[in-house]
């Protein structure tokens, strides 16, 4: 069962999401920045009551208990009180993005690439916001909604290409499209009174 805020949550962000060219660059780029920010979280220093458990699979996947780890643990655990099943599909790209991002964070000259990767992706979006969507990001009327949300989001968008979660996929494209029109109407209205 779909909790009724996560409908809304999902129309909210949808919303700022309609143009097809602006939701390929999210799903392109949102994956990327939780990618880079799991680099730059596991370049920081950990508290000593953190556990030391590290674990080198191979060069390029490496565990090890540090902010990138609590990161994806936080959103996880987040995307499961939503929607369980789609969180449990979520969990392989989570574990692979912050075993990645904790073996590339090992070496400390990764992590100016990583942020400058990052700043990339965030001009990125916002071109896709500007040009494409026409309308100001989402995280300007609510940032940690956005933040948090985002990667769940385009997850869940590749889903519903794929064919699941499809009642899902119909009622929130219909109220997405109330939101857009609504929108649309308060800016020409907006317009025609100055």
């Amino acid at each position: 069962m779909i909790h009724t805020r996560f409908s809304q949550q999902l129309v909210f962000y949808g919303a700022y999401h309609s143009n097809k060219v602006n939701v390929r660059i999210h799903m392109i780029c949102v994956p990327l920045l939780i990618w880079t920010f799991q680099i730059m979280l596991a370049s920081l220093p950990t508290p000593s009551w953190f556990p030391t458990y590290q674990h080198d699979f191979d060069s390029v996947l490496s565990f090890k208990f540090n902010w990138a780890t609590v990161q994806a643990l936080v959103y996880i655990a987040y995307y499961f009180a939503l929607l369980p099943s789609a969180a449990l599909l979520y969990v392989p790209q989570s574990i692979l993005s912050v075993l990645s991002a904790i073996a590339i964070a090992r070496d400390s000259s990764n992590v100016p690439k990583a942020l400058a990767f990052h700043i990339a992706c965030w001009l990125a979006q916002f071109y896709g916001h500007g040009v494409h969507e026409r309308r100001a990001p989402a995280l300007l009327d609510n940032l940690i909604g956005a933040v948090v949300l985002a990667p769940f989001f385009v997850h869940l968008e590749l889903l519903f290409e794929l064919g699941y979660f499809q009642t899902l996929h119909h009622n929130i494209k219909n109220g997405i499209g109330k939101e857009v029109l609504k929108f649309r109407q308060d800016k020409t209205d907006a317009k025609r009174s100055s």
